[in-house]
């Protein structure tokens, strides 16, 4: 009875998932071709590129840049949205110059927004969000669960 809950469970997760991905499918970009080629967090950028990538920052540091390289935007106005918890924290916007773009905002974090932060690239005038990264933020020594 057991394996047959499993199994009932399994398929409908399954075809959920199936669902979703063919919903995300038949929704088309207004963006076109635009799209975001590579972002991560970093310590630090030099020559407009990230030094390194983080995805828990526990060392200490409390300064920490999101570095996005954006393709076949020019023209557009495009936006991090820095969030703390799912709370708002930050916007940053960049008026894009030609088709192959790269940007980079920084925030200093306070030692009390310990926890998950993201930052949501979106187009400024549809909203459009076009690419959604984490890390997490803890006090050195601090467990991370």
């Amino acid at each position: 009875m057991e394996r047959a809950k499993r199994n009932v469970w399994l398929w409908s997760g399954m075809l959920s998932l199936m669902l979703l991905t063919q919903t995300a499918q038949a929704q088309e970009s207004p963006l076109g071709k635009g799209k975001v080629s590579r972002s991560t967090f970093t310590s630090a950028i030099e020559n407009r590129e990230p030094v390194d990538e983080i995805v828990v920052l526990n060392d200490g540091s409390t300064e920490i840049y999101f570095f996005t390289e954006l393709k076949f935007l020019q023209g557009r106005t495009i936006v991090h949205r820095w969030e703390y918890n799912d709370v708002l924290q930050a916007e940053v916007a960049f008026k894009v110059g030609g088709p192959r773009w790269r940007v980079y905002s920084r925030k200093t974090l306070m030692p009390h927004q310990t926890g998950n932060w993201t930052v949501v690239v979106r187009d400024q005038e549809t909203g459009w969000p076009l690419e959604a990264r984490m890390f997490r933020f803890s006090l050195p020594g601090e467990s991370i669960p």
